[in-house]
């Protein structure tokens, strides 16, 4: 019997396992999940009888080696720094290896190396990037196979709280890693327009959005990404005019996020003196100029050129930026207080689900005509465990861990999902899971 080696139990690996677990009953394979936390694999594996649950160190150099040795496709759910650790040792065993996250210098590295090996290291294969590349592509080699001639690409993602769990001003909660959420946009965005060369520094990103509507899940803005013009390159666009990706929040969201930029406290580079006693008023109130005259709140809006009464401010007061609250953090840093500030209002309920949007906008020539093609998809989790990030995120990882396992997928080498014979039979299945797109021929 083969044997899948899935590396980390975290919250994101839920539908990973059980689809993995589901499949292994017909298709005769053994699913072993290896997490520093014991108890939290046994909870992932639920008793399934192809399951084996082990506690593992990735660090621990002969256990990450021998369990690399007895599987014949190794997952790997665990953070982005690690995997090329996990790749290395699959390179050199001979083992084909999957993940969610973004090809590294490091993976990038060792694809000659794999190919050699009659290795495949599947990359990207998760939700963004994942579905975004695999949905995007079936559209691109569609519009080529016509004749047509792409002339503007733009691509949003939004990992966001569903309409029946939105209950807080900010229309949002924590989806994700609330660490991620706190240091996003944090660089410059770069894309391209007209074939103008655009770069946003992190102190105007959130200045810069632009309405999206999607499907029936109603309006959102957007905000760009880090880098959009790599996947010129990836997506074989080199010379479109335009491409852009963004990622997605309701209206309103960026503008009071921006207070956070502009004040400086998602800083994450130094840490605040005393921050454990602290006060979050005081804490705010110390990125405002000194003026014992005027209130924290008349000071941080006089800053930011809003009024007392305005929704940003409302947006503020009911998060707790102006309480009288002690932080309680040793040696912390602003995005860490800020962090913990966010946790306390944005966790998800009991009863909350969240939700997955996506967006590709299509522009192209065809026969003389210009055309403007939108696919959306949008996708709702169904409770706590099996959250529409966990579904989106697994479900892809899963489907294609089980191709290669079948021979299906043959490929070799360091890949992404945009080659055909990758991104159609996963985006098939994902399509009998529920996940699929809908297109809207717009002109």
């Amino acid at each position: 019997m083969k044997n899948v080696l899935v590396i980390g139990a975290g919250r994101s690996s839920s539908s990973l396992i059980r689809y993995l677990l589901n499949q292994s009953v017909t298709d005769k394979f053994q699913v072993i999940v290896a997490d520093m936390s014991l108890e939290m694999a046994k909870q992932k594996i639920a008793g399934h009888l192809n399951g084996e649950p082990i506690a593992f160190d990735v660090f621990n150099k002969d256990e990450r080696e021998e369990l690399i040795q007895k599987s014949d496709v190794i997952i790997s759910m665990l953070p982005a720094r690690f995997h090329h650790h996990v790749a290395e040792d699959c390179v050199r065993f001979k083992k084909h290896m999957v993940t969610a996250s973004y090809v590294s210098k490091e993976i990038a590295a060792l694809d000659e190396k794999a190919k050699e090996a009659g290795v495949l290291l599947l990359n990207e294969i998760g939700l963004d990037p994942g579905i975004d590349h695999m949905s995007a592509m079936h559209i691109i080699d569609r519009i080529h196979a016509k004749g047509g001639k792409l002339t503007a690409f733009k691509s949003f993602t939004g990992g966001l709280i569903a309409p029946e769990s939105d209950n807080n001003p900010w229309n949002y909660k924590f989806t994700w890693n609330p660490r991620n959420v706190v240091l996003a946009g944090q660089g410059v965005a770069q894309f391209i327009r007209n074939n103008l060369y655009k770069y946003i520094p992190y102190h105007k990103l959130f200045d810069r959005t632009e309405p999206v509507n999607v499907l029936e899940y109603g309006e959102f803005e957007g905000y760009p990404n880090r880098d959009s013009l790599s996947y010129r390159e990836v997506y074989g666009l080199e010379k479109i005019p335009t491409l852009f990706r963004g990622t997605l929040r309701r209206p309103g969201y960026s503008k009071a996020w921006n207070v956070f930029v502009q004040l400086g406290v998602t800083d994450d580079s130094y840490e605040i003196e005393d921050s454990e006693e602290m006060t979050y008023r005081e804490f705010f109130n110390s990125f405002l100029r000194y003026d014992l005259t005027r209130t924290v709140e008349e000071k941080l809006a006089e800053y930011m050129g809003i009024s007392e009464d305005s929704e940003i401010m409302n947006k503020l007061k009911w998060l707790g930026v102006f309480d009288d609250k002690k932080i309680g953090l040793k040696k912390a840093t602003p995005a860490q207080i800020l962090q913990q500030l966010l946790e306390e209002k944005w966790s998800l309920g009991p009863t909350d689900k969240d939700m997955i949007v996506m967006q590709h906008q299509f522009v192209y020539e065809l026969d003389g005509n210009k055309h403007e093609l939108h696919s959306s998809m949008g996708i709702i989790g169904h409770d706590q465990t099996y959250t529409a990030m966990a579904e989106t995120v697994g479900l892809p990882v899963g489907i294609a861990t089980k191709l290669i396992l079948s021979g299906a997928i043959t490929a070799t080498g360091v890949k992404r999902p945009v080659e055909k014979n990758i991104y159609e039979p996963v985006l098939k299945e994902l399509e009998e899971n529920g996940i699929q797109f809908t297109e809207e021929q717009i002109s």
